[in-house]
């Protein structure tokens, strides 16, 4: 680790030619030999050399802590490598423990000899080891590749261990991206970020928002990933058209389609529907929530719940097709039995075929076929026996 200064004193210098680092200058502790050079050799002879000391305490201080302008500070690894460099306008610096504050402080920090993140502040105080460099302040860490910006207020650099953490109020911006949360790591090889802490991060295509307490997002894969219980809100025109929950869930920014599983639930607002599955894929383009598991449907309105083996729903036809052990249930117990099931949600109609068995309580009612047309709230189908039973279609109408 080197420290470079132009000036010690009040006066501001010009900052002297930077050396490449060598492994020779990694090694020497906090540059306490290069501090001493530059104490005695600023000016020649200190005319003040002969005055006593007011005290023992003074003039250990004077030896310890240091105000540079001008000043960077650098650190290399044992190869020579660069791991950062921060410069300063000014520099007060203790070289026992290593730490001090720098002021309108410029950084970079390295990763394989590139510049990974470039940090910024008005001011933050400094502390370093030669392993990882730790700021705090009002921090803004800026990736040049990719064009992440992450803000708060702790900065910490474990160069060794690929991994820089912001927090204490974080805040993150790209052009995919806004999250808000405590903290964030970011390994910057892997180009893979994980807030955690109060998430709640917005994306720009899809207009999602998403709430939880751990997300990582894959940024060169375009992956949002949460492994703990998540809430998300889609948007159109500014406003909420479906909300999503499960215990985990993925969305892929790339194709817009999101996966939710572990007691995953979509609620559409418009109609007021509820689909309930442990898995489910949400395709925010084509607005179609399909499931292969289990899945239990509910019309709020209509006061309606169908379950199934699979569905799909077509959000802008207002269309759900089950699937597979179909049971549709109203509210005053009738129920209708069937192998696939239409939901006509604009139309109140449902159409269902195969092994049909409808029931109602009152009257008590039951009849059997191949098909049922009709509105399982309101009690009207007609069931019939298909093409080739000969049965007689029957209507049902409540008194």
């Amino acid at each position: 680790m080197k420290l470079h200064m132009s000036r010690q004193g009040g006066q501001e210098g010009n900052l002297s030619p930077l050396s490449p680092p060598s492994p020779l200058s990694s090694c020497i502790s906090p540059i306490i030999c290069f501090l001493l050079i530059g104490l005695v050799g600023c000016g020649g002879q200190n005319p003040n050399a002969n005055k006593p000391t007011p005290s023992s305490r003074s003039g250990q201080d004077s030896q310890t802590n240091l105000t540079l302008f001008g000043g960077i500070l650098e650190q290399a690894d044992e190869e020579g490598k660069q791991l950062w460099k921060v410069s300063a306008k000014q520099v007060k610096y203790n070289k026992e423990t290593q730490a001090g504050q720098v002021e309108s402080p410029y950084g970079e920090l390295y990763q394989d000899g590139k510049i990974v993140y470039q940090v910024t502040a008005q001011q933050a105080d400094i502390k370093q080891d030669g392993k990882q460099l730790f700021l705090k302040g009002k921090i803004v860490a800026t990736d040049p590749l990719n064009g992440v910006v992450l803000q708060g207020n702790e900065l910490e650099w474990r160069p060794k261990e690929d991994l820089l953490i912001v927090r204490n109020q974080l805040n993150g911006t790209h052009k995919q991206l806004k999250a808000v949360a405590q903290e964030a790591r970011v390994k910057t090889r892997e180009q893979r970020m994980e807030f955690s802490g109060g998430v709640v991060a917005n994306s720009v295509d899809p207009p999602l928002q998403m709430r939880t307490e751990h997300l990582i997002w894959q940024i060169k894969d375009e992956k949002l990933i949460a492994d703990r219980p998540v809430q998300m809100d889609r948007y159109k025109n500014n406003q909420i058209t479906d909300r999503g929950r499960g215990e985990t869930a993925t969305v892929n920014l790339k194709t817009k389609i999101a996966t939710v599983n572990k007691n995953a639930q979509i609620e559409i607002l418009e109609p007021p529907m509820q689909i309930a599955s442990n898995s489910m894929t949400w395709n925010f383009q084509s607005e179609i929530v399909t499931t292969n598991a289990p899945v239990r449907v509910f019309h709020r309105a209509e006061n309606v719940t169908v379950t199934a083996n699979q569905a799909s729903m077509k959000i802008p036809q207002k269309t759900v097709y089950l699937t597979g052990n179909v049971n549709g249930i109203g509210q005053r117990g009738q129920s209708l039995k069937s192998q696939t099931l239409t939901w006509f949600l604009d139309k109140k109609l449902v159409e269902a075929l195969g092994d049909v068995v409808y029931r109602q309580v009152e009257p008590p009612l039951t009849f059997t076929g191949e098909k049922a047309v009709g509105n399982i709230e309101a009690e009207n189908l007609v069931v019939s026996g298909g093409k080739n039973s000969g049965r007689v279609v029957t209507d049902i109408i409540p008194q």
